[in-house]
């Protein structure tokens, strides 16, 4: 197995910023394009386990926000072979430094995240 090829290295990152953009306005429909539509997709946060597809869009739908602006630091995006990557980042916001790792894999329409963690982590 190859472990970073180059172009997949680039689709990655594109999707991955891709979803960044969306986060930053809020598109919920792009944020919801971007997660894997099946029951077994997951995401780990503060606020909570969200389990499944539906779990996740509900859960961004809830939120009353126009989104979430934020620097990104220390973002690592590695790819195994041809079809599977990880992507970790920090950001900064808001005096609070976040952390989120998502594991990407291609799917017959496109890069889908099928699990993500987020967690906050006050400055001190």
């Amino acid at each position: 197995m190859e472990i970073n090829i180059p172009a997949i290295v680039a689709e990655v990152t594109d999707a991955f910023m891709a979803y960044e953009k969306a986060l930053a306005t809020n598109d919920l429909d792009a944020l919801d394009s971007f997660f894997w539509n099946s029951s077994l997709t997951l995401r780990y946060g503060p606020d909570g386990t969200l389990l499944g597809h539906h779990a996740i869009s509900s859960f961004r739908r809830g939120r009353n926000i126009k989104g979430i602006k934020r620097v990104l630091k220390n973002t690592i995006i590695t790819t195994f072979g041809s079809d599977c990557a990880v992507a970790n980042t920090e950001s900064d916001r808001s005096g609070v430094t976040n952390r989120q790792s998502q594991t990407w894999v291609r799917m017959a329409d496109g890069w889908k995240i099928v699990s993500a963690h987020v967690s906050d982590r006050p400055e001190s």
